[in-house]
């Protein structure tokens, strides 16, 4: 690629680089980021840099190894970071993995001597991909970063380095359990590209193997033996069974009814309704259909639709959060994977561009209007709203910042992640052995409902094991009768 193309990447990479800061550390700042899970993994990377296990107490009122949670091996390769970036750590490192991955994406088609924009349209359509906002926009996700890692993987495979190939597959499954059954697929399909080459052939079967028996040890073995219960804790599939072997059992014995959960309320959830055809509407929008001309692009979708789809949370179905970020670079790579091939290279930028601006406009509809209720002021970086509060946040800051760093706290989930670089915190009403309490009647009180939250808040401040240190804001902080700072 010439000089020119690569100051035109370096400026695009630069743009979303401010654009993906604004709206997630934006969000940070402003208390728009939560106990789980942003500030969960923020108390395991001061646990990690402090050389010791995380216990999970932020959310759980028994001590039970994170690991058994989520086997997110992200964490402790992250917490020597932490050191320096404290409780934006995992937001910077988000932001900083999907420009990588974006480069990916400009990396893949330039290996080929292909129409010289179309490195920067597939790029461009990485960085605008719904799924990709509505990530940065929502705490912090290990498979954000394992999803960006995802070109790479493809750019070794394509320059056949398979040292290289190998060490991202590693790489990428050690983000959490579930991952790997998707790079499981993914080598899985990438045979039909390679059917013709023995030896890539049969390391992709390989590879396929290795990824589904990591799949099946981490969730069938080390998990439940880290777990207080001895169980696996996500399958979360009623529909399809009590594990992984029933639903691959009901997937195979009824493929019709199967098909048709993907489409419908299978909860029959009041506010379920349609947000599966909004991830169908929006996906086939941004180009979904091209994908029939090379249909194994498809198919490396199929357990992300069916880890979203079958889920029995209907939030999960949806386009919010970090739950449709996985589409992102098998559709930028499989789809301008074809349109390179066009041989009009008129028709090929005519196609390009039309599929960016389907591509923004569904980004766009996230950002606007949604079925399912998402907290716009989060993604609006173009809206004042998203910059402010109903409080002065620097004022909160100020009373946060003066908590001793070694005291014990129990934190309502807005001010945990702010909180969260020490050895003890709890979510809000977790109590425990907390000296600090911590919450605001202007914030949600979850995990409580309304009457509950006030009902216990006002217990506290009436009790006499409690000293009301600051009221103010709407912001509450409570301290210990009995508490003495410690030296």
């Amino acid at each position: 690629m010439n000089s020119k193309t690569n100051k035109y990447l370096l400026v695009i990479i630069l743009g979303f680089g401010i654009l993906y800061s604004i709206i997630s550390i934006v969000n940070h700042f402003n208390f728009r980021t939560h106990a789980l899970d942003l500030g969960a993994y923020t108390n395991a990377l001061y646990d990690y840099a402090h050389f010791q296990w995380n216990d999970s107490t932020v959310f759980k009122e028994v001590k039970e190894n994170l690991l058994s949670d989520h086997f997110d091996l992200y964490l402790i390769l992250f917490s020597p970071l932490s050191l320096i970036f404290k409780n934006y750590t995992l937001l910077i490192l988000q932001i900083l993995s999907i420009l990588f991955g974006g480069f990916g994406i400009y990396k893949y088609f330039t290996l080929d001597k292909t129409h010289a924009n179309i490195a920067i349209y597939a790029t461009l359509y990485f960085f605008l991909f719904f799924g990709v906002f509505s990530s940065v926009s929502f705490d912090y996700h290990s498979n954000v970063v394992a999803t960006s890692l995802v070109p790479w993987f493809f750019v070794f495979l394509k320059q056949k380095k398979i040292i290289a190939t190998s060490l991202m597959i590693l790489l990428i499954i050690i983000a959490k359990e579930n991952i790997s059954l998707w790079i499981a697929f993914i080598c899985i399909c990438m045979i039909f590209e390679h059917r013709k080459e023995p030896f890539w052939r049969n390391y992709l079967i390989f590879s396929f193997i290795f990824c589904i028996v990591y799949f099946w040890i981490v969730t069938s073995v080390i998990m439940p033996r880290l777990s207080n219960n001895q169980l696996y804790p996500h399958f979360h599939y009623s529909f399809l069974g009590n594990n992984s072997f029933d639903a691959l059992m009901f997937l195979i014995q009824h493929p019709l009814e199967s098909l048709k959960v993907l489409f419908i309320n299978h909860t029959n959830h009041p506010f379920g309704d349609y947000v599966k055809i909004e991830l169908h509407i929006l996906v086939l929008i941004s180009g979904l259909p091209l994908l029939i001309r090379k249909p194994h692009y498809i198919l490396m979708l199929i357990p992300i639709y069916f880890q979203k789809l079958y889920h029995d949370n209907y939030i999960m179905w949806g386009i919010d959060g970090q739950y449709s970020i996985e589409y992102a670079p098998i559709l930028a790579i499989g789809i301008f994977s074809i349109i390179s091939k066009f041989r009009n290279k008129k028709v090929m930028k005519l196609t390009s561009i039309v599929i960016l601006i389907l591509t923004l406009s569904c980004t766009i509809r996230v950002m606007d209007n949604t079925v399912l209720y998402t907290n716009k002021s989060k993604i609006r970086f173009y809206k004042a709203s998203h910059y402010s509060r109903d409080y002065s946040v620097i004022k909160v800051h100020k009373q946060l910042s003066e908590i001793p760093q070694n005291a014990i706290v129990s934190a309502q989930s807005p001010f945990l992640p702010h909180l969260s670089y020490r050895d003890n915190i709890y979510q809000f009403p977790l109590i425990k052995d907390a000296e600090f309490i911590i919450y605001s009647k202007k914030e949600d009180p979850y995990p409580l409902d309304e009457d509950d939250f006030f009902s216990l808040t006002s217990l506290f401040e009436n009790s006499n094991d409690w000293i009301t240190i600051f009221k103010g804001e709407g912001l509450t902080i409570l301290k210990k009768s009995t508490y003495n700072k410690k030296k």
